[in-house]
């Protein structure tokens, strides 16, 4: 089962993220409170564990939920597989993917920390078809493809 492992949030763009109880998602703008937010095609950020663990293996050490300033960390779906215009509900959120990957901009605080960022080559983005809230544990289920 795809599920949400964890809501990140952060006040300032190109930061690590901190985890928060749950998120309010909101079409038009994605997780509120966040930075990233607004009428853009990168409302919310979506990275697996999975990409997290294969930066653990190269040898990074203290990597957490958050740390590539991703807003939902996932687990149990290959998100960077999901072609654009992929939508998702999860809770009672309906997302759909705008672009996979993005070039990655120097002085990010996550490449100074990590030494290297996997967001521009496996993570997501996102804008919210349908508002709602998301809790860690949802499903992920993808309606569309």
């Amino acid at each position: 089962m795809a599920k949400v492992v964890a809501i990140n949030i952060s006040e300032k763009k190109g930061v690590i993220k901190k985890p928060v109880p749950k998120g309010e998602f909101v079409v038009g703008f994605g997780l509120k409170g966040d930075a990233h937010g607004g009428d853009w095609h990168r409302q919310v950020s979506l990275l697996g564990q999975e990409s997290i663990d294969k930066m653990t293996a190269k040898g990074a050490e203290g990597l957490s939920v958050g740390v590539f300033a991703e807003n939902l960390t996932t687990e149990g779906v290959d998100l960077y597989d999901l072609p654009i215009g992929t939508r998702m509900k999860i809770g009672d959120v309906v997302l759909e993917v705008t672009q996979i990957g993005k070039e990655c901009h120097r002085g990010c605080e996550i490449l100074k920390k990590v030494g290297d960022c996997i967001m521009p080559r496996e993570g997501i983005f996102t804008v919210v078809l349908e508002s709602g809230e998301i809790n860690p544990g949802d499903e992920i289920l993808i309606i569309e493809k």
